[in-house]
């Protein structure tokens, strides 16, 4: 029996060693447009930083694939899935080729979303930040002297402002929110972290976007100028659909799956950035594009390969730990309900909680012990159950009573 992988990242290795902790005899292959050995992509803002590099960046050691007896095929691009016959079409070096699954996991992730900018043709050097050779452009392109101008004051974009500071002095950010990482932070929250950021050397200009450009000149929406060197494009990011989708699988914005990572194709399973989960916060699919849940999806369908059931992948929820200049972020769940705030200018903390449950948090600077909030969410603990104002301002065990304590702990009481 064969699996196909079409991807080699986070959701790749979580299914392969899903797959053989249970099967030792499934001919896996997989396939990737990358060159690379599977790396972990968070980490190239810290190879450009030079807290890391291209060896340590890698996700899994360079006997991973050897161990695990898998057939690696990289530089190669998937053009077409044939559900019906089970097989996929890809080329390399202008030739075409098949070949022929029994399982299928679609694992190809995200791509840098570019929105049409006229004259965006003219600029002479630009990127994405999205892979490792993005990195190296940037390592290859960028001097002290250069002037970085990054669209996009999301997670993408602000960690490649961090990556390159360790380059130069001269980066500028815009993002036509009014607010940095819009997606994962509120305004006060927001506001404590732009000052932090601002605080080293990085120039925002929020509420504006490029509106055209004239060589390495971008001309905003307000009708400001902005000369730069170089231009980092991190406006978002589009889940890879195309394959399942032209092969006739259901898509939203992401593949739809159940809760073993199934597509609507039979025998064809997605994970990772390419797919929808189910967020037990809002109770609604969405994309959760996270390392840890691609990699528990990749796993969920290693398993049920294997012929497992006991472990669908039916608790996720959005979660983010990131630090910017050495000062971290830890947020996960939806921000609902009663709320619970404190904002000291250096630290911030907020607790949502609704319905006798916490709903979501989000903590910047003092971050200990908030997997204990992570928990809570993911297993919906009864508020009642716990001493909720010691909780709220410092996370721990003692807050829970005796009895639940042993169970986290293993029956250990402390």
């Amino acid at each position: 029996m064969k699996l196909v992988i079409i991807g080699n990242s986070a959701a790749a290795v979580g299914c392969i060693e899903g797959l053989r902790e249970i099967d030792k005899d499934w001919e896996i292959v997989v396939i990737s447009d990358e060159p690379y050995h599977t790396y972990s992509r968070p980490l190239i803002s810290y190879l450009l930083f030079g807290k890391t590099d291209e060896q340590r960046m890698k996700f899994r050691a360079d006997d991973f694939y050897e161990c695990n007896n898998v057939t690696v095929m990289l530089g190669v691009t998937v053009t077409a899935i044939n559900a019906n016959a089970k097989i996929i079409k890809w080329s390399k070096d202008g030739s075409e080729y098949e070949l022929a699954y029994d399982k299928l996991l679609n694992a190809t992730g995200s791509t840098p979303f570019v929105p049409p900018m006229t004259g965006l043709d003219s600029v002479t050097k630009k990127t994405t930040f999205m892979s490792l050779d993005d990195a190296k452009f940037l390592q290859e392109n960028v001097t002290s002297n250069t002037r970085v101008f990054i669209i996009g004051a999301g997670l993408i974009g602000l960690k490649c402002a961090e990556g390159v500071s360790k380059l130069t002095k001269h980066i500028t950010v815009c993002d036509l929110a009014p607010q940095i990482l819009p997606s994962i932070l509120n305004e006060d929250a927001a506001s404590l972290m732009q000052r932090w950021i601002e605080s080293n050397d990085v120039e925002f200009y929020l509420g504006d976007t490029a509106d055209k450009f004239e060589g390495n000149k971008a001309v905003m929406k307000s009708g400001k100028v902005i000369d730069f060197d170089v231009l980092v494009l991190a406006v978002g990011v589009r889940p890879n659909v195309a394959l399942v989708k032209d092969a006739g699988g259901e898509v939203n914005r992401g593949i739809v799956t159940d809760s073993y990572c199934r597509t609507s194709l039979s025998d064809v399973y997605a994970a990772g950035d390419c797919s929808e989960s189910y967020n037990i916060c809002t109770e609604q699919n969405q994309v959760l594009a996270l390392l840890p849940n691609a990699y528990a999806q990749g796993a969920c369908v290693g398993r049920h390969i294997a012929g497992l059931d006991d472990k669908p992948y039916d608790d996720a929820i959005p979660m983010n730990a990131i630090g910017f200049w050495g000062k971290h972020i830890l947020s996960a769940g939806a921000y609902t309900g009663e709320r619970y705030e404190v904002n000291d200018g250096e630290n911030y903390r907020l607790i949502c909680k609704d319905n006798g449950r916490l709903m979501g948090f989000i903590l910047i600077g003092e971050i200990n012990r908030a997997g204990i909030y992570t928990t809570m969410i993911r297993e919906k603990t009864p508020l009642d159950s716990v001493n909720f104002d010691i909780i709220k301002d410092k996370p721990g065990l003692i807050a829970f009573s005796g009895s639940d304590r042993k169970k986290k702990l293993a029956g250990v009481e402390r």
